[in-house]
């Protein structure tokens, strides 16, 4: 199955819980600690790398990299939904508040901090 929305896969997500009877075991506190071991598993391979590594990475790398970062959009994704939260729209609303945090005119090619810019 492919699916063709966020909301196609948090409900293949929730049946997968749902099916194993893990929803007892899917509370925030418990999501938000497997979701961070799953950031640091998607770290663990670049750890090392110089930059110009980290672009190119082996077949073999690359697919356990996307194994880790489909961890780490399940388990995001089973939090926003136990919570009632909508992640798109969290999303959405993010980069607005980012749009005025970081205009175009002060931070174009800087990687200074918002609080920073001048």
């Amino acid at each position: 199955m492919t699916p063709q929305s966020l909301e196609m896969l948090r409900d293949a997500i929730r049946d997968f819980a749902r099916a194993r009877e893990w929803e007892q075991f899917h509370t925030p506190k418990n999501l938000v600690m497997a979701l961070s071991v799953e950031v640091a598993e998607l770290t663990e391979p670049f750890q090392w790398l110089a930059p110009e590594q980290s672009l190119a990475l082996d077949e073999k790398t690359r697919a356990a990299v996307a194994q880790e970062i489909a961890d780490v959009l399940i388990y995001l994704t089973r939090l926003a939904d136990v919570l009632g939260i909508d992640p798109l729209q969290a999303a959405f609303d993010k980069i607005q508040i980012n749009a005025e945090k970081y205009p175009v005119e002060k931070s174009k090619g800087h990687n200074t901090k918002y609080d920073k810019l001048v």
